[in-house]
């Protein structure tokens, strides 16, 4: 298993929001609440599932909640990518 940086997960985000959301990864703003992007709970649950498999990981239930941002989040990913790599 390799570290996850949080570039590396701000960019998957930003990807798959784009993609979900219809625009330019460049409209992605990284510090805009996730509630703000108008994603419906199946779309939370369907990206949280894609992240966690390409994380090889599982996230907290409330990883969302204290890391409302992308770039929060990504950030928050690193350190628990980190975490976990260490752990193996």
């Amino acid at each position: 298993m390799q570290t996850v940086t949080a570039p590396e997960a701000q960019a998957w985000l930003v990807e798959k929001l784009a993609v979900r959301l219809g625009v330019e990864p460049a409209d992605i703003d990284v510090d805009r609440y996730f509630d703000e992007f108008d994603l419906d709970s199946t779309e939370a649950l369907i990206l949280a599932g894609e992240l966690e498999k390409w994380l090889g990981f599982e996230l907290e239930a409330t990883a969302l909640w204290y890391h409302p941002t992308v770039a929060a989040l990504s950030e928050h990913i690193a350190e628990e990518s980190a975490r976990n790599v260490a752990a193996a």
